[in-house]
């Protein structure tokens, strides 16, 4: 009896040592990890402040837009025909420029939004190469696209904050001009980070 004991422990302990160890995954939000930072945010701050202005400029042709709309709305009575007709093509005028004028702004903010994507990308992904090599990680998910197939995982594998840690730790806040290196993958930039010029009326 206490042979086969014996026996069957040596089977169990040939087992495990045959059987393959599990595989260690980690998730990232990477836009999170490069916004975060301490380079992101003074970029992101960088971009604010340069767009604050034709935000503002955009905000006062909309209020201007919206008086002149309220003014033939309430002067339908008391305005001639050839008043409103005039009021009403210079309202659309107004209102197509704007539009243009807002699109190019998004479109120039999305520039920037790209230019620090492309920028801090290949600096943090040699930060996640280096981290993920030097804690055995063998897989490591990107979960910030809303695109991405993960359905579910366990915050305890969320490796986010280590990244913009060791980003910090690492590299010194400051302007941001070397371009992300060929061999690495530099995330997609979202339309919602930075904030977006307000939409058309």
């Amino acid at each position: 009896m206490k042979r086969i004991i014996m026996l069957a422990a040596a089977v169990t302990a040939a087992l495990h040592a045959q059987a393959p160890s599990a595989s260690k995954i980690a998730t990232i939000a990477i836009q999170q990890a490069i916004f975060q930072t301490k380079d992101g945010q003074k970029a992101l701050a960088d971009i604010q402040a340069k767009f604050n202005p034709v935000k503002a400029k955009l905000d006062a042709k909309r209020t201007e837009i919206a008086k002149d709309e309220d003014a033939l709305k309430k002067g339908q009575n008391t305005m001639s025909p050839e008043a409103q007709q005039k009021l009403a093509r210079e309202i659309d005028v107004a209102t197509k420029a704007l539009n243009r004028d807002t699109d190019d702004a998004n479109n120039d903010l999305q520039e920037e939004n790209q230019r620090l994507m492309n920028d801090l990308g290949g600096k943090i992904m040699a930060v996640i190469n280096k981290y993920a090599s030097d804690k055995g990680y063998e897989l490591v998910i990107d979960v910030s696209a809303q695109s991405s197939p993960v359905l579910y995982a366990s915050n305890g594998i969320d490796i986010t904050r280590d990244i913009i840690a060791a980003y910090d730790a690492g590299t010194s806040a400051g302007p941001t001009t070397s371009a992300a290196p060929k061999t690495q993958a530099s995330p997609t930039a979202k339309k919602t980070t930075p904030s977006g010029i307000s939409a058309k009326p």
